[in-house]
């Protein structure tokens, strides 16, 4: 064979090799790319969103308990009192005039108590010598009769009886004069406590939003806040929003669960927790009132903000999970295009559990590490070859 011959059988051998190899890389080259993500695992929870007004922890109208005129008032609104701390003082004249009748009440009370007792004790010492005479005279006659005259026997006794029944009434006397002792205490006692009214106080720390009175003013209990009421105070140490939360994310709800709390006009997130809830739904809205407290140690929220708050209604931690996108619903059963190390489809069908907003909890169906395909899946089939890419790639 001639040297062209044979190269030309060497030619005609390779290309007759090579050309499954062509046809194959050809055929790899028509298949279609797919972004594909990964099955993995992650902290999966579900929350709801809802918008509502901060309000003071406590807010109240201090009122008067006493009839009287405003001396001084020494606060005014925005002005942040503390506990105990005096607000305003009433004069009411008539009060000292009566606190002072009432201590002379106790002055002859005690006077006459101590009269009592004394006159219980004399008549106990009388007794008890009328008694001592009785006895003797008694046993003498009962030892030696008719030594003693009966008649005088008989004198004897009534005088016993006489300084016994005088002991009685002296001591029933007695007991009246305490019993009046302290009822003059307790009616004293009674006014030095009205008259404490007419100091009023702070009951905890505030911060003054609204006043009523000014120096002069007459004021009187049982009325409205504009009749007996100095000034209205509310705490802002602490906050609370009161929030209508959805009857499908109540059986979620625990005491002390945190929340993120977003106020707008502050640009800012701070972290609150569920204090309490009514435990008793709505009939008109179909929702339960629950209270975040929220902290505000910068005074930097005021009472009136609006604040959204994110409630994490279910959680699921390592769960194992993949983008809504890599699931079809098209059908009856979800299902996932899974890609093999080979480039070839396996369509399963997969059991989903909890959702968010991205991602998807796969309760069987897919193994962790797993390719799926994302986005459109109806012009795929199962056994399908082709060519996977990362998303973000």
């Amino acid at each position: 064979m001639t040297r062209a011959a044979l190269r030309m059988s060497l030619l005609l051998l390779t290309a007759a090799c090579s050309k499954p190899h062509l046809q194959a890389e050809e055929k790899a080259a028509e298949a279609p790319v797919v972004p594909v993500a990964v099955v993995a695992r992650h902290d999966l929870d579900t929350s709801v969103t809802l918008t509502a007004e901060f309000e003071p922890y406590q807010e109240i109208d201090v009122l008067t308990k006493v009839p009287g005129y405003v001396r001084e008032i020494t606060v005014d609104v925005g002005d942040r009192v503390r506990h105990g701390q005096i607000l305003a003082t009433l004069d009411v004249p008539e009060m000292q005039d009566e606190l002072s009748k009432a201590g002379a009440g106790v002055q002859l009370a005690d006077a006459e108590l101590a009269a009592a007792t004394e006159e219980a004790k004399r008549t106990e010492s009388s007794h008890e010598l009328a008694h001592l005479s009785y006895e003797r005279i008694r046993r003498v006659a009962d030892s030696e009769p008719g030594l003693v005259p009966r008649q005088e026997v008989d004198e004897v006794r009534v005088r016993d009886m006489v300084a016994e029944a005088q002991m009685s009434a002296a001591r029933s006397s007695l007991k009246a004069a305490e019993q009046k002792t302290h009822v003059s205490q307790s009616e004293r006692a009674r006014l030095e406590t009205m008259f404490h009214y007419t100091s009023i106080v702070a009951p905890y720390d505030a911060v003054v939003t609204r006043r009523y009175a000014n120096v002069g003013s007459m004021l009187q209990p049982g009325g409205a806040p504009q009749a007996n009421g100095i000034v209205r105070i509310a705490e802002e140490k602490r906050l609370r929003l009161i929030l209508p939360v959805p009857e499908l994310a109540v059986p979620s709800l625990r005491i002390g669960a945190p929340v993120s709390v977003l106020v707008p006009s502050l640009g800012r997130t701070i972290d609150g927790h569920v204090a309490r809830f009514t435990n008793r739904i709505q009939q008109s809205t179909r929702t339960m009132d629950t209270q975040v407290d929220v902290t505000n140690d910068d005074r930097l929220l005021v009472p009136g903000m609006y604040a959204q708050v994110e409630l994490s209604t279910t959680r699921r931690p390592n769960a194992l999970s993949v983008p809504l996108d890599a699931i079809d619903r098209s059908g009856g059963t979800p299902r996932a295009y899974a890609v093999s190390d080979d480039g070839v489809v396996h369509v399963s069908a997969v059991t989903l559990g909890l959702e968010t907003s991205q991602l998807v909890e796969v309760r069987s169906g897919l193994i962790e590490g797993q390719r799926v395909i994302l986005g459109r899946h109806a012009d795929l089939h199962d056994a399908e070859r082709v060519r996977p890419r990362m998303e973000g790639r």
